[in-house]
Parts: structure tokens; C-alpha cells; sequence
């Protein structure tokens, strides 16, 4: 399994709840929030939305205290398996966080037409002059990214592996009409891939590997999958 660090600037073209096109959000991000105390990290995160650029944040009419709210990103449309578990992870330890009338964390996603979205959720850093207890938990988290950018090393492995089950059906496209190809073969192919040339099978651009087509035919003659006839 190959790692990465987590992305330390998004992306944004989010006009609705929002970001204009084309701007770079200068957020607090993961690895940098980790790296602060918890106290620092609350003063730093609390208002960040007031410096994005060309930001328009709609929610902030609608809460008392906007002042004490930070906006976190976690992944956008185009982000890549790592992101997409570490954000799943974090939405999972930030969900209780979500109940009742006046919660602390509020999912969010901010999107546009022609760009996509980026996801993360708005979280309350201080209630009555006190760390809320749910930035403690994200403070919790970012400590963790900032020492290995991996926070579920079973579900970033899962996302990989089927990730590249999906890519050995699209890079056989051309293949399955030479070769009579079982149910399920995928699985089987991967498992052969692996014991015997995990290079084809390597992650790419972490979003799973992407065989060639000369390996999966050399796959296919080794399982003993028939030609069809022309």
C-alpha cells in the first residue's frame, strides 16, 4: 500500500454557500492544525472563513456566533482514495457532534456547475470561552495525519483493492473480445497479479492500479482463460 501526505491546499470553485471560480482556499488545513497545540490551532481555526478569498459562507446569518466557527475541507470531486478515507473517517468521529438543535459540526459541501464540490463540515471552536469538545476530537485527528496521512489503513486498503478490480474491467475492454472471461474473473486476476507481478497492479495516482494490456493477457493465458473464436 503506497501513502501519501493529506492535501494541504484545496482547490475550490464553489459559488453556492460559496467560493467564486478559480480561487485557492488558504485554509487551516489538516497537516497544519496538527502541528499546532491545541489551543494555538483553536485560535488560528476559529474565523478562518473571514480569510478565504471571494467567500461568501451563508450559514453566517444564521448562527449567533460566526466569529467562533471554522470551516474544514476534507476532499473535493477530484480527490483521490486516501483523501476519500481519511474524509470518511473523519465525518464518522464528527457525526455526534451533529445532533441536537444547536450542534457544533454542520456537514458541509459547496459546489458549482462547471467545477464540482469540495466536502468538509463548518465546526464550532469555542462555546462559553471553551474548546469545544468536537474541535477537540478534529484536533485529535489532525495529530494523528500529521504523524502517518493514513487514519484507516483496512479502509484505505479496501478502497485501493476495489478501486483496481474496476480498473482491470476497464483496461479489459478490448481484451473481452478474445478471451472468454468468467464471472468474477477480476478477483481472480488480481490474486494472480499479485503473487506473481505486483507491479501492474501498483496504485496509481492513488486511484488504484491500472494494468497493461500485455499483462493482462500474459494473466489470462497463465489462468488458462480460452480464446474465443474469431
Amino acid at each position: 500500500m503506497s501513502v501519501r501526505k493529506p492535501i494541504v491546499r484545496i482547490k475550490a470553485d464553489t459559488p453556492e454557500g460559496g467560493v467564486d471560480n478559480n480561487t485557492t482556499l488558504s485554509t487551516e488545513t489538516t497537516m497544519s492544525v496538527g502541528e499546532m497545540t491545541l489551543e494555538d490551532a483553536a485560535q488560528e481555526a476559529a474565523g478562518n472563513w473571514k480569510r478565504f478569498e471571494c467567500f461568501c459562507w451563508f450559514r453566517e446569518s444564521e448562527i449567533a456566533d460566526p466569529d467562533n466557527w471554522a470551516i474544514i475541507y476534507t476532499h473535493n470531486r477530484d480527490s483521490g482514495l486516501l483523501d476519500q478515507s481519511n474524509a470518511d473517517q473523519i465525518t464518522e468521529a464528527m457525526t455526534p457532534f451533529t445532533n441536537g438543535d444547536d450542534p457544533d459540526v454542520v456537514f458541509e459541501s459547496h459546489n458549482h456547475w462547471a467545477v464540482g464540490h469540495v466536502d468538509g463540515f463548518s465546526i464550532r471552536v469555542h462555546r462559553d470561552d471553551q474548546i469545544t469538545d468536537a474541535f477537540r476530537t478534529y484536533h485529535d485527528l489532525a495529530e494523528r495525519l500529521a504523524d502517518y496521512p493514513v487514519l484507516d489503513e483496512e479502509d484505505y486498503s479496501r478502497r485501493e483493492y476495489e478501486a483496481t478490480l474496476e480498473n482491470l474491467a476497464d483496461a479489459a475492454w478490448r481484451l473481452n473480445r478474445e478471451y472468454d472471461l468468467p464471472d468474477g474473473w477480476e478477483g481472480d486476476v488480481f490474486s494472480w497479479f499479485w503473487e506473481h507481478n505486483q507491479r501492474a497492479v501498483e496504485n496509481r495516482d492513488d486511484q488504484g492500479g491500472y494494468p497493461e494490456e500485455g499483462d493482462l493477457r500474459a494473466a489470462f493465458d497463465a489462468l488458462g482463460y480460452e480464446k474465443t473464436e474469431d
